[in-house]
This record gives structure tokens, C-alpha cells and sequence, in this order.
């Protein structure tokens, strides 16, 4: 079109339906309406291009830009008559909506004769002035253009397009209103339950790639863990929006700690059955001499003791047994106690005293390995609480990092549209519309209040 009339006013009439055709909230708090700051958080900006432009840009004969024409032509006249409502109101709408507007046009692209040839005409071959004015509508669509988000600030990427359609779509065949809100939220369930499968996979890909199974020591799979752990979170932050009383994040921590008692079980069974390969490779001499009887003879015991010892040193000296070497030895030295009893009590060389302070101190060894295997499994314990705890607190630094900057982007978007909005009550007051200033004014103070006031949220 080439110029802004009325004409081209009426031909715009869906802005004066937004509001009935699509909601921004489901249910609207109380004693509240939803404003057009609900609208503009997630509207894009007001565009107008006038094509074949024959005019003079001016007004009163002042030479003006086509941004100030197109604000002059968005004023409204004063009246309450049926006629000037009807005038006034897409205006209104434009004005309110849309706070950030920008106007170009552009001249015929070439002289008339040429107008059919334009798909195959060089750049040369047009209209100079032409040329300049498309390199400046490009400049400020590719320089200016935001992403499309919605409400909060999430930017849409294709998938969430699709959705984001799909919802409408639906809302409308079942006929209802699209809500925003309700878009919004049904799309965050959908992306948000991705997001805990999506870091769930990296968190088991990671562990399976730098984990050597059995490791030497509890701290050292829980410190991989936690590693791993961090990264699989930050995927989850990066992925999921809108995650309400943080029902996901906290889904997340729980399969987060399944996962990881998975891998402490796993590291527990080859670490178990790696000693007990051990056991059955170094102690089979032993075993085989207590078959032949060999250490069924006078000073049998002490043989059988001594071997004992020297195979034991043996089998602590052997690398990568884990973390149930200890558990898998003392299981296995308590196994050999009734044979190493019966060799005792019939060793002919060794009198009943000396038996019986052998029998003394084989029972002050064992309950000083039992002593020593209860604290190292209550150490492992206090591991275990404090990995929870760290996990814990890794969530809650990357959810307040993460609420914190969507709060700043949240304060900058809103004080963008107040700003805007002021700009606007003030050309309204200028111009005299005193009704329509006072609507905008209770509509900055409710955004006010909404700034002022933000919601905290805290993983428990």
C-alpha cells in the first residue's frame, strides 16, 4: 500500500481483535485484566512498509522521516461519536500492542516501462534512490530483528514452533481461545521431561567413558560422579524452561542419585569378583596343601600360618583390586578359621598354653579387622552423605545462577516496555486523550508492582 489512511487502517482490523482472539493468561489474577504489557512481552515489532510511496514526506508542510509520519498518522482525534471510535480504535491498538514501531518506504523500483521486466533487472538497472531505501529496511530486519520468543523470554527454536502450533491448532478445532500461558506450559512439560532424559544420557555417557572399573577407592568414583553430575545439570538448566516448583529438576536429582548408587553397586561386583579371582589364583597353593595334608603333621600350624601371611602380602601387593579387597580378604580368612583351628588343636608341638594364646590373638586380629571394616563402611557412609549433600547444592547454585540472569533478562524486558509505554502516555497526554493516558498509567503501575515483587523458588 502506499500510503496510511483509513482505508489502510480498516484493512488492519485483526490488531483490534487480539484480545478475543488469543489470551496471554489462563486465569487472570483477581481484581486484574490482562493488559497489553501481557500482550507486548512476547509480540514482535510493528513494522509498516509502504510500497510505490508517491508522496512527500511532511507534515504542514515540515519535512518529517517516515517513522514521525507514521506516528502522525497513528494520532487520534478527539470524539466519542460512533465514527471516531471506529477511527481511533486500530490506532489505539497499534499504539498500545506494538510500542515499538518503524516505518520505511520505497519509491517505484524503476521508470514504468521496466515495472515487468523487475525479476531479471541488476541492481544498476534500478532506481538508485530504490536500492538505498531496500539496503536500509534489510539492514534493520537483520540488525534488529529479535528472536521470536514467548512469555519469560524463551526463545523458539523449530521444535518448539511446531508445538507452540500444534496447541494452538488444537485450542481453536476444540473451540477455545489459545492461552499463551497454557501454550507455554504444555510446551515446558513436553521440553523439560527431553531436558531430564537428554542429561541423563550425558551423564551416563560421560561416566561410562572416564570410569575404569573397580576403582581404588569410593572418593575417587564419587569425585567422577560429581563431575559428570555438574555437566548433565547444566544440560538440564541449558534445556528446560519454565520448570514449575522445579518438579523436573528435582526428577533429575533423583534418577541423578539412582544412577549414581547404580554405578557404586556395579564398581562394588567387579571389584568383588575380581578379588575373588584373585583369592582363588594366589590362595590355591594353600588350599592344595590342606588337601594333601600337608599341614596335618607336627609344626603344621605354623607352616600353615606362615603361608597364610605370605600369600596374604601377596594378594595386598596386587593393583587394581577396588574398594572390597579388604571385605573379600577378611570373608575369605574367616572361611579358612576351622581348618586353621584344627590345625591348632593338633599340632603335637605346641603346648595347651601356647594354644591358648593362639587362639587369643587369632581373636584379638579378627576383631581388629572387624573393628577396621566397620569404620571404613561408616566412612564410606559419611561419603556417601556428603556426595548427597554436594549434589544437592550443585543443583541449587546452577538453579539460582540460571533464575538469576532469566531475572535480569525479566527486569531489562519489562523496563524496555515501560519505558516504551511511558513514551506513549505521554504523546497521549499531549494530545490531549486523557482517559486513555490514565488506562496506560494503571497499566505501568501493575507492571510496577509485578517488577517489585519476584517469585523465589527453592529445590527442597
Amino acid at each position: 500500500m502506499g500510503t496510511i489512511n483509513q482505508q489502510a487502517m480498516d484493512q488492519l482490523h485483526y490488531v483490534t481483535e487480539l484480545t478475543d482472539r488469543i489470551r496471554a493468561k489462563s486465569s487472570p489474577e483477581q481484581n486484574e485484566v490482562e493488559d497489553s504489557a501481557d500482550f507486548v512481552s512476547f509480540f514482535p515489532d510493528f513494522v509498516w512498509t509502504l510500497r510505490d510511496f508517491s508522496l512527500d514526506l511532511d507534515i504542514d508542510g515540515k519535512s518529517v522521516s517516515a517513522d514521525e509520519y507514521l506516528a502522525n498518522s497513528l494520532k487520534l482525534v478527539p470524539g466519542t461519536s460512533h465514527k471516531e471510535k471506529n477511527f481511533n480504535l486500530p490506532r489505539i491498538c497499534i499504539r498500545k500492542f506494538f510500542p515499538k514501531k518503524k516505518c520505511f518506504v520505497f519509491d517505484r523500483p524503476a521508470h514504468r516501462k521496466k515495472l515487468g521486466q523487475l525479476e531479471t533487472l541488476h541492481d544498476d538497472e534500478l532506481d538508485s534512490e530504490f536500492v538505498k531505501q531496500v539496503a536500509e529496511f534489510c539492514s534493520y530486519i537483520f540488525n534488529s530483528s529479535k528472536t521470536k520468543t514467548i512469555s519469560g523470554g524463551i526463545k523458539v527454536n523449530g521444535p518448539r514452533l511446531q508445538n507452540l502450533v500444534l496447541t494452538y491448532t488444537n485450542a481453536i478445532s476444540c473451540g477455545d481461545l489459545p492461552c499463551m500461558e497454557n501454550a507455554v506450559l504444555a510446551l515446558a512439560q513436553i521440553e523439560n521431561s527431553a531436558a531430564v532424559q537428554k542429561a541423563i544420557a550425558c551423564y551416563e555417557q560421560q561416566m561410562n567413558q572416564r570410569v575404569q572399573l573397580p576403582t581404588d577407592t569410593l572418593q575417587e568414583l564419587l569425585d567422577l560422579h560429581r563431575a559428570c553430575e555438574k555437566e548433565a545439570i547444566e544440560l538440564f538448566i541449558k534445556t528446560s524452561f519454565k520448570d514449575i516448583d522445579q518438579e523436573f529438576q528435582k526428577e533429575l536429582a533423583a534418577q541423578l542419585e539412582r544412577k549414581r548408587d547404580e554405578f557404586c553397586t556395579k564398581n562394588m561386583k567387579t571389584s568383588a569378583d575380581r578379588c575373588s579371582a584373585l583369592i582363588q589364583e594366589i590362595f590355591s597353593p594353600i588350599e592344595e596343601g590342606v588337601k594333601q595334608g600337608i599341614y596335618s603333621k607336627p609344626g603344621g600350624y605354623g607352616s600353615f600360618t606362615q603361608k597364610l601371611q605370605e600369600l596374604k602380602k601377596k594378594y595386598q601387593a596386587e593393583p587394581g583390586k577396588g574398594i572390597q579387597a579388604e571385605e573379600i580378604l577378611q570373608q575369605y580368612l574367616e572361611s579358612k578359621q576351622d581348618v586353621a583351628d584344627a590345625l591348632l588343636q593338633t599340632d603335637q608341638t605346641l603346648s595347651e598354653k601356647e594354644k591358648e594364646i593362639e587362639v587369643q590373638r587369632v581373636k584379638a586380629e579378627a576383631a581388629q579387622a572387624s573393628a577396621k571394616m566397620l569404620e571404613e563402611m561408616q566412612r564410606k557412609n559419611e561419603q556417601m552423605l556428603e556426595q548427597k549433600e554436594k549434589s544437592h547444592q550443585e543443583h541449587v547454585r546452577q538453579l539460582t545462577e540460571k533464575m538469576e540472569k532469566e531475572r535480569k533478562e525479566l527486569v531489562a524486558e519489562q523496563e524496555r516496555v515501560i519505558a516504551l509505554k511511558l513514551q506513549e502516555q505521554a504523546r497521549l497526554l499531549k494530545e490531549g486523550f486523557q482517559s486513555e493516558s490514565r488506562q496506560l498509567h494503571n497499566e505501568i503501575q501493575h507492571l510496577q508492582k509485578r517488577l517489585s515483587s519476584p517469585k523465589l523458588c527453592v529445590i527442597s
